[in-house]
């Protein structure tokens, strides 16, 4: 495992505007010099809508293949979720953009019913570990946060870090009436997981009237706050140490009297 430099980018949104919001965010990730992976929000091309019909793009649509060329750019990887449709159904999917062009995806499996999210959205049924730098990271979206079974580190003998993985990922449209749950959560994945977590929000007001805390946030494996953000647009860059993370693994083995159990994942 090496040193990896990771930017979080916490933007303002903007509503239904796919065109806008890339033009947005391009010019906020390409402020970003020498990063390996460059985090961007749940649903940062629409905001967290409902309405799919106008919003939903395809994997082959404009929004994908912009990811893909940004990432070629910029060097780094990006991820953030997009709302895609894939067959007969519509999902808000993490989208793991490589510089070389590869892409890998993840479905959002906890689907926010208070806001009829379920009613609009499939889910998915399979966690995503991708490789990066030698670190194994466990990309998730938003309220999946609140489900620590979903997230359960495991024990893993041929990986680096010694578990399933070693950096939680998660992107969201948290809004500020429920942050202090968001930032709670955080740190207890991080604890539980002995993991490095890292929560990237969004600001601003949404289509929807709803406000936005920001809140992203770098969280170590024992819960400490490396980098906490403001309610402001702005980019961060960490460089996270694997040092302190498999120091505290072999020191404090909690993995070792965790309760073993199988997740059923089809319903």
């Amino acid at each position: 495992m090496q040193t990896l430099t990771v930017s979080l980018v916490q933007g303002a949104t903007r509503w239904h505007d796919a065109a806008g919001n890339r033009d947005y965010y391009g010019a906020m990730v390409r402020r970003v010099a020498g990063s390996d992976l460059v985090v961007l929000p749940e649903t940062f091309l629409s905001g967290f809508t409902n309405d799919t019909l106008s919003n939903a793009e395809t994997m082959d649509g404009e929004s994908v293949a912009w990811m893909r060329a940004l990432a070629a750019d910029t060097g780094a990887t990006l991820a953030g979720s997009l709302v895609i449709r894939d067959g007969g159904s519509v999902y808000n999917r993490l989208i793991w953009a490589s510089p070389d062009g590869t892409l890998a995806y993840y479905d959002k499996r906890h689907l926010f019913r208070m806001a009829g999210e379920h009613t609009r959205y499939g889910g998915g049924n399979q966690r995503l570990i991708v490789e990066l730098k030698g670190w194994r990271i466990l990309p998730q979206v938003c309220y999946d946060l609140r489900f620590p079974v979903w997230l359960r580190n495991g024990r893993r003998e041929d990986a680096p870090g010694g578990m399933d993985y070693d950096l939680a990922l998660f992107v969201a449209n948290w809004p500020t009436p429920r942050r202090q749950p968001w930032r709670t959560l955080l740190r207890a994945r991080a604890i539980e997981n002995l993991a490095y977590v890292i929560g990237v929000n969004r600001v601003g007001v949404d289509g929807n009237q709803l406000p936005y805390a920001g809140d992203s946030a770098v969280i170590d494996p024992v819960g400490e706050a490396l980098v906490e953000l403001g309610p402001q647009e702005q980019v961060v860059t960490v460089n996270l140490d694997p040092a302190p993370l498999l120091a505290h693994r072999e020191r404090f083995p909690a993995w070792m009297d965790a309760d073993r159990f199988s997740i059923d994942a089809s319903g």
